[in-house]
């Protein structure tokens, strides 16, 4: 049985507390992870690309601030 698989089993064998508190520590957990990955991308220019393209797209006209 693979790693992924234990852990679904276990995910499915909690009861709805424990499910809801895993939930809401996994959801935490993913947002963090998203959120150092998204920073180390801004800090090492892989956004670069697209923020230019939205800065012109704005400065053109094609799109409005919000």
């Amino acid at each position: 049985m693979s790693k992924i698989e234990e852990i679904e089993k276990e995910v499915q064998g909690l009861k709805p507390d424990e499910l809801q508190a895993f939930r809401k520590w996994f959801w935490n957990f993913d947002a963090e992870v998203w959120d150092r990955q998204f920073e180390k991308d801004a800090l090492t220019g892989k956004l670069d690309s697209l923020a230019e393209a939205a800065l012109k797209s704005f400065k053109s006209g094609r799109c409005s601030e919000i």
